[in-house]
């Protein structure tokens, strides 16, 4: 059996503080070693400058980082430069994404689809990249049904994807159901679970119903009993996310991925009860 991958996830900071914080952040969940840090980078490259700027410090710290690379609102010429400028850098793993289309912008782009994006990046850059896609156990809010999700994922991996993170989900069911089925088409490529540790239940729900991601009624109603008791909610969430991971790992999934949304003791603390290694 292949080892195990974990890695973490950071957004670009608007501030200097933020940027200070995730500094910290990095440096605390580096010493768990990790394969990779990946960072955002928001549709039509509304924070392009900034995710550059924390994959640099990534990479001089001696780390590997993996930028997402957002295609909706683009051009192939500026992909190409962006491409050209990771390479340069010394980047060896993409994150690639459709996005969505920022308000106010009228174009899509020159790319539609992710696996466009895909395709491109195979295209101009051959196996230089390791590229990771997404993928959604409980489905893109957008598909007009399963089975057209799942053959848009099918496109995303035949077009040169190596491997996939899902959406972050509480139902481990989902995500076993899910890698059963692209099973069935053909696709053997590692799906590694996106993993939301939980802060607060409004934020949560604010992510979840923008995303499709479901939280269980279970969960919602415990949370929202808690109120405004967030020690409470963060307690309960260590205990549902570790269970889950436990559940996950034990049934063969191939890693793990942390969106940390720039945090890194929920992580930790996860990581600890997991027994991973330190």
């Amino acid at each position: 059996m292949n080892k195990a991958l974990f890695s973490f996830e950071f957004f670009p900071p608007q501030t200097p503080e933020g940027t200070e914080k995730l500094t910290a952040t990095r440096k605390r969940l580096a010493l768990l070693k990790p394969a990779f840090f990946s960072v955002t980078f928001g549709a039509g490259g509304s924070t392009q400058d900034r995710t550059f700027d924390i994959v640099r410090q990534i990479q001089d710290d001696g780390h590997n980082a993996a930028p997402h690379l957002s295609c909706v609102g683009s051009t192939r010429e500026r992909i190409r430069a962006i491409l050209n400028n990771y390479k340069e850098m010394g980047i060896s793993r993409i994150v690639a994404l459709r996005g969505d289309l920022p308000s106010g912008m009228a174009s899509i782009g020159e790319f539609q689809y992710a696996n466009e994006l895909v395709s491109f990046i195979r295209a101009e850059t051959g196996a230089h990249f390791h590229i990771e896609v997404a993928a959604y156990p409980e489905f893109h809010p957008q598909a007009k049904s399963p089975r057209d999700d799942m053959l848009n994922f099918k496109r995303k991996m035949n077009a040169g994807a190596d491997s996939a993170i899902t959406q972050y989900f509480y139902n481990a069911d989902a995500y076993f159901r899910f890698a059963e089925e692209i099973r069935k088409l053909g696709i053997t490529a590692p799906i590694v679970p996106g993993i939301m540790p939980i802060l607060r239940f409004s934020q949560l729900a604010r992510f979840s119903d923008a995303c499709g991601a479901e939280i269980p009624r279970w969960m919602r109603k415990t949370m929202e009993g808690f109120g405004d008791d967030v020690d409470s909610v963060q307690a309960f969430g260590l205990d549902v996310v570790t269970q889950l991971c436990e559940k996950l790992l034990a049934g063969g999934a191939p890693g793990l991925h942390f969106y940390t949304l720039n945090q890194a003791e929920p992580s930790i603390e996860i990581w600890k009860r997991l027994g991973l290694p330190r």
